[in-house]
């Protein structure tokens, strides 16, 4: 009986001192204006982790896979992961697909060669560093069609990026159909609440299918951008299914 609960006791030191080798957490969030500042969820993100937690938005209006990394962006990323403190924890959180889409000279990549193999390059990056890297497929927009249903024509960006997550190993959270499934129910109506600005009297004809603009910090009213109840919307989402795909990172949110 003493050896069995020595045994214990040794188990449990094990677990705990397992446990309190990561004394901080730095969260580090790359994508486009979908989850960057005064554009998307980002910000309500950090919000909802712990004081303690250094959480980062560098996510940048107007990205793609080709052209965060092609303006030196994600340089500077790949320089604090490689700087990263001892008993730290940094966890990446990346979205992309938005920019990816054709027609954005200089940002678009094509869908089947160079948008998997562009997120392929992320993940060999962040590999040797020791961070954690989250997937995350993009945000839907918010546009319905005369019959009521929710567009979705990011779907297929959504579904490259789970074959390069599958793939590689990587953890993923499906954004874009739980973002769809969430505003398809709440209807067109509820869902333009959510935007940056009030919906017009007569709204502009570009907002039934409004592109991700770099300026998105200039408030106008369009179907992809977010204001504050829209950030607030789709932060919960993430960081629920943060809670789901890292159970360990429970203990460092609010």
């Amino acid at each position: 009986m003493k050896t069995s609960w020595l045994a214990a006791l040794v188990l449990v030191a094990g677990a705990a001192q397992a446990q309190n080798t990561t004394t901080s957490l730095r969260v580090i969030l790359v994508g486009d204006s979908t989850m960057a500042t005064k554009s998307g969820y980002g910000d309500a993100l950090c919000e909802r982790f712990k004081p303690e937690v250094t959480c980062l938005n560098v996510a940048k209006g107007g990205r793609s896979t080709k052209s965060f990394r092609a303006e030196g962006l994600w340089d500077r990323v790949m320089t604090l992961l490689r700087d990263r403190p001892a008993g730290q924890t940094d966890v990446v959180l990346m979205q992309f697909g938005h920019n990816d889409q054709p027609g954005k000279p200089g940002r678009s990549t094509d869908l089947q060669t160079e948008f998997p193999a562009n997120l392929a390059n992320y993940i060999a990056d962040v590999g040797p560093t020791g961070a954690r890297l989250v997937m995350l497929t993009p945000l839907t927009r918010r546009s319905f069609d005369a019959q009521g249903r929710l567009e979705n024509n990011l779907r297929p960006w959504a579904d490259a990026t789970i074959r390069v997550s599958t793939e590689h190993q990587v953890t993923l959270i499906d954004l874009n159909a739980l973002s769809h499934a969430a505003v398809q129910a709440m209807g067109e109506n509820e869902a333009d609440t959510l935007a940056m600005a009030p919906k017009p009297l007569t709204a502009p004809a570009q907002a039934a299918s409004a592109p991700d603009r770099a300026g998105a910090s200039n408030p106008v009213f369009d179907r992809t951008h977010l204001g504050a109840k829209g950030g607030q919307v789709f932060s919960a989402m993430v960081a629920e299914q943060l809670g789901i795909v890292m159970p360990e990172l429970k203990r460092w949110m609010r």
